[in-house]
């Protein structure tokens, strides 16, 4: 099979929700009453966050709606108030979008000519004189563990932590390199790599944030961004290997990056411990002892089907063919792609659409050939380019707090849950001081035990995941803030975007 080029996916709907942040740092509201917005809350949580939905768009402007994730749209009324509801007409609730050099963005109603504002408290639209309480920074809302896509080359930012720098000269996404956490403190972005190092402003990983790793971001609809150091600087790929550095004089629109969500790669072996790997003639083999990038597939899922799709390194899927055989040759669209998915206690069984279940033949090939599943329709799966998890659930993000000594589900900031693999689909989960994950008998969570517990971790989707805890119950998020293992089902609290 010749090599095909990787073709870049655009972002999903989730991955362009933003937050918009007022000149008092506090965040645009859709509150729970009476169709009222303010700008009162201190963090980005669901009400904070809105779909930017784009009409017409131009350099330095576009015309946008803000929809809310509840399916309301931001208004603003002839007397100036703003609240939420349903547009009554084309131009009711559709903004003027102005982009600033400084990183902000203005909203100027398109029927009355007014800025949106606000006071540090609430929001309305009263003046058509420009100041900088009409001023709003964008903040995208998507997970922090993302990618850098560089749609003028047509690569991906990488870590090389062997020089301690960044190139963006990764073809395909599927090492764990390529993956960044991206926080956001005090207005400014710092990017972190695998390694849990951060680019400065002198193109160099250094091990600490600080004020040399801040940069501003720029934010463009469409999943858009650049970051810059405040002073005239701008990060872009760089000379011909492409390092990512600061510059002043970029061409094309180097400086601009697609942001999205970092992928879920795995690997899958059979049970005598082969890896599932991809051949140059498009067959599909457990035949290797080494893991090898045609042995990484992208794992695709929709949470609302149970059906997977498994995508090869080389951009084919894998997808039944004539005689049952699997071949790594398959379309997006194809329904031949399309799996089934059966989960037992972190092992995955895949059933294609004709009903027949996946296995290994005695001469190695992956077939679809049986009827009911066995042991050698049971694949070991692992993460391949997740050395840590980021959870982030119906009310924020997992981490500790000094304030608690125990892990809560609803922080701003997250805290980095080091996988320590043990067998196919269960971990070891180890906190950032390297001491393990603790149980109570109430189903809560330490993060400074002396000794690792088995923990099993079942994907449910492209990004999402579910845990089983040491107790035999899923781990969930509770109202109250405190992460609980005590479900014997699986809700929507028990679902984890990673």
């Amino acid at each position: 099979m010749d090599e095909v080029k990787w073709i870049h996916r655009h972002p999903k709907a989730e991955d362009l929700r933003i937050g918009l942040i007022s000149w008092a740092g506090t965040y645009l509201t859709f509150e729970a009453y009476k169709n009222t917005v303010t700008a009162t809350a201190k963090s980005l949580g669901r009400r904070q966050t809105c779909e930017l939905l784009v009409s017409n768009e131009h350099e330095t402007q576009a015309v946008v709606r803000l929809k809310s994730l509840q399916g309301f749209y931001l208004l603003c009324e002839g007397d100036g108030t703003v609240c939420y509801g349903q547009p009554k007409n084309s131009h009711h609730g559709c903004f003027l979008l102005h982009f600033h050099r400084n990183s902000k963005w203005t909203l100027q109603c398109l029927i009355s000519g007014r800025y949106l504002e606000s006071n540090g408290e609430n929001v309305f639209c009263n003046s058509r004189v420009l100041s900088a309480y009409h001023m709003w920074t964008p903040r995208p809302a998507l997970h922090v563990h993302v990618i850098l896509y560089s749609p003028i080359h047509r690569c991906y930012a990488r870590t090389d932590p062997t020089v301690g720098r960044i190139w963006v000269d990764a073809a395909v996404p599927c090492l764990e390199e390529c993956g960044f956490l991206l926080h956001f403190q005090d207005g400014c972005y710092h990017l972190e790599t695998s390694t849990h190092h951060f680019l400065s402003h002198v193109d160099r990983l250094v091990s600490q944030p600080s004020s040399q790793t801040a940069f501003h971001m720029q934010v463009r609809p469409g999943g858009l961004v650049a970051l810059c150091d405040g002073e005239g600087g701008m990060l872009y790929p760089q000379g011909t290997h492409l390092l990512l550095g600061l510059g002043s004089n970029p061409v094309r629109g180097e400086e601009w990056f697609i942001l999205q969500h970092c992928p879920t790669w795995v690997s899958l072996r059979s049970k005598t411990r082969r890896f599932i790997s991809v051949t140059y003639d498009a067959e599909v083999h457990a035949t290797s002892e080494r893991l090898t990038p045609m042995s990484l597939f992208q794992f695709e899922c929709d949470s609302e089907s149970p059906t997977l799709q498994l995508r090869a390194a080389t951009g084919y899927y894998l997808a039944q063919r004539h005689h049952k055989i699997v071949m790594a040759n398959g379309h997006p669209l194809e329904s031949d792609t399309f799996f089934r998915v059966q989960w037992n206690y972190g092992r995955i069984i895949l059933q294609s659409l004709s009903g027949h279940f996946l296995g290994i033949a005695a001469n190695g090939l992956l077939m679809a050939s049986a009827s009911l599943p066995g042991p050698n329709e049971e694949f070991g799966i692992r993460l391949a380019n997740r050395p840590f998890l980021v959870l982030r659930g119906r009310y924020g993000y997992v981490g500790s707090s000094s304030e608690r000594d125990l892990i809560q589900c609803n922080m701003d900031q997250p805290d980095c849950i080091h996988l320590l693999p043990c067998r196919q689909g269960i971990y070891h989960f180890q906190a950032q001081g390297g001491s393990f994950w603790s149980i109570t008998s109430f189903g809560t969570f330490r993060p400074w035990g002396k000794f690792a517990l088995n923990f099993c971790i079942e994907l449910q989707g492209s990004n999402l995941l579910t845990v089983l805890a040491p107790n035999g119950f899923y781990i969930r998020a509770d109202r109250s803030g405190t992460l609980l293992a005590d479900s014997e089902d699986i809700t929507k609290e028990c679902i984890w975007e990673f």
